[in-house]
């Protein structure tokens, strides 16, 4: 990205023709972000709820990812503000919430990553405003480039989801069906009894108002259906579950052990 570019390369992208595509990061290794954006992947999304990527792994993506076309997102721990403020601070071009249950909890959300007076994010001079060496240009774009994205993976967030679309700046929500079923009492499935038709209930709902929705492919057929169904931000896979969604196959028909599928 160009020193004086603080634009948001996903956001024109969802609004586009073209679906986007992306990867879901869990490995500290930053080659994993290089490689996504020589790949030309519109997006990556690197999960600090889980596994144990932390604040110096996170920058060391962003900085893979630098001068490319390719949006580093991060999805936090946590509603909280210094989990927010400080992926944000390190440059991040959006955050994904998870747990998300009402509008009040997406809300909460948006003050921690807008700056005042849409929120209550601090003024900090590190990686993003490049060391305060350009504070006022950064300042000048964040509350409209730094994108706030809820996961809808709870069962809560279905039913409220017709407010949580009326919260002001939302552009993009996605999907997570293994919670969803969770929540809905069926643990262990990726899509249990009904829940297939909830996440396009969310999706038609969503793009009524223009707004994007996101989800995971498990695997070519279930990417493509995703396209179909009109998904404009479409996750290809995790890097772990690339490796093992390639390296099972070839096991397998060297005569080794079978694996249960990963779900991406």
């Amino acid at each position: 990205m160009p020193l004086n570019d603080f634009s948001n390369p996903l956001r024109p992208k969802l609004q586009g023709a073209d679906p986007c595509k992306g990867l879901w990061v869990t490995m500290d290794c930053a080659t994993v972000t290089e490689l996504a954006a020589e790949l030309g992947l519109d997006w990556v999304t690197l999960d600090m709820e889980h596994g144990n990527l932390d604040y110096k792994d996170v920058t060391e993506h962003l900085r893979a990812a630098k001068g490319s076309d390719t949006a580093v997102l991060v999805r936090v721990p946590a509603i909280t503000v210094d989990a927010i403020k400080r992926v944000l601070d390190l440059g991040a071009d959006g955050v994904l919430l998870p747990l998300v249950r009402t509008a009040e909890d997406l809300e909460l959300g948006m003050q921690f990553g807008r700056y005042p007076p849409r929120g209550q994010r601090g003024i900090g001079g590190e990686r993003s405003l490049r060391w305060g060496l350009k504070l006022q240009e950064y300042l000048a774009m964040a509350n409209s480039e730094c994108m706030v994205i809820p996961l809808i993976e709870l069962g809560d967030a279905v039913d409220n989801i017709d407010s949580i679309l009326e919260v002001e700046g939302l552009e993009a929500v996605f999907l997570g069906p293994a919670d969803l079923s969770s929540s809905r009492g069926y643990l262990g499935e990726w899509e249990g009894p009904g829940v297939a038709e909830e996440i396009l209930t969310v999706l038609e709902k969503a793009g009524k108002k223009g707004i994007a929705s996101g989800i995971m492919a498990m695997d070519n057929a279930d990417l493509m259906m995703r396209l179909e169904q009109g998904f404009r931000m479409v996750g290809l896979g995790s890097d772990v579950g690339m490796m093992s969604r390639q390296l099972r196959p070839m096991l397998a028909e060297l005569g080794g052990r079978s694996f249960e599928k990963r779900w991406f």
